[in-house]
């Protein structure tokens, strides 16, 4: 895959890297996803209120076959971290969860988690409770995010992104990498 790599700020720890293939949407990243296996997981939860507890969610997590995470054969489960990232385009304090869907095997192991328009992002936002904000509007239609049942990935024209509204998603790309320090790259 091509895309870019993304830094979200950690109050008080290194930041999380993710890789995006969208990064039109990120305007939309709501909260963020880890691995289980992420090398980062432990940090983020030492010192927190009931760091014990939530260490033996993310073990049972791990311990969860991965070719039934990947192939989606297991119900989302996540944790919360207790922490936060910054999104680094709207500047909003995000939670840090660590989820079944999300494995080290592609990208980073660490996903901004836009549920507007990512339907396992969706699947887990409406089961935890999380925001889903519609940062794309397809081409003669209205999104609400309170109101949707699935998530919408296609194409159409930017909403909610500031500088960037009402640009096509294809052109929006390119644009959005210069603000900030973002690196095209490619995944697996």
């Amino acid at each position: 895959s091509h895309g870019a790599e993304v830094d979200f700020p950690v109050d008080g720890g290194e930041p999380i890297r993710v890789f995006t293939t969208r990064i039109d949407t990120i305007w939309g990243a709501t909260f963020m996803v880890l691995a289980p296996e992420h090398p980062m997981v432990d940090g983020l939860l030492a010192g927190q209120k009931d760091a014990a507890a939530r260490k033996e969610q993310v073990a049972r997590l791990r311990s969860q076959d991965r070719r039934a995470r990947l192939e989606g054969k297991v119900d989302k489960e996540g944790v919360f971290t207790g922490r936060y990232a910054t999104n680094p385009f709207t500047n909003e304090k995000i939670p840090v969860w660590v989820g079944n869907f999300v494995l080290m095997g592609y990208g980073t192991g660490a996903i901004m988690s836009v549920p507007a328009h990512d339907q396992r992002d969706f699947e887990f936002a409406r089961k935890y409770g999380l925001d889903v904000r519609v940062v794309i509007q397809p081409e003669g239609g209205t999104l609400d995010g309170a109101t949707m049942e699935a998530a919408y990935d296609g194409l159409g024209r930017v909403v909610n992104s500031g500088e960037f509204d009402g640009l096509r998603a294809d052109e929006a790309i390119p644009r959005m990498a210069r603000p900030i320090d973002v690196q095209w790259a490619s995944r697996r």
